[in-house]
């Protein structure tokens, strides 16, 4: 299946809450989890994915490592404004490796994703990857 949050098929990370130049945010949708962006250690945390094109989303997959509270909000705009919460989640812990986390959008249409990391297990989280079906 084809992965639109992917930056090599016109996905893009129009803001992050911080960056690192080792670990900037275009590792979020580089579609490789050995990469990553990591935060600066203070919450919350956002970034927002733009897709090339308005899009139905059944369902986000993250891969990330300490993220402990995760909000989803979603824009139809064309300029990343007028964003509505559609999900909030609690991640489990897990020690030593990646998070994994399906979260079911059941077919909302957005043409942006704002990721809202609201609170961590540790003072820094890292996002591997995001990707949408």
């Amino acid at each position: 299946m084809i992965d639109p949050a992917l930056g090599s098929l016109g996905a893009q990370i129009v803001l992050a809450a911080s960056s690192d130049e080792n670990h900037p945010p275009e590792n979020i949708i580089d579609g490789n989890t050995e990469t990553f962006w990591m935060s600066t250690g203070m919450f919350p945390q956002e970034f927002i994915i733009r897709f090339a094109e308005s899009m139905k989303i059944a369902l986000v997959t993250m891969h990330c490592y300490n993220v402990k509270t995760l909000k989803i909000e979603k824009s139809i705009s064309d300029d990343a404004t007028d964003f509505e919460a559609i999900s909030e989640k609690e991640f489990e812990h897990t020690e030593g490796h990646l998070q994994t986390n399906d979260i079911p959008l059941n077919g909302t249409t957005a043409t942006h994703l704002r990721f809202i990391v609201t609170s961590g297990y540790d003072h820094f989280v890292s996002v591997h990857r995001v990707s949408v079906e």
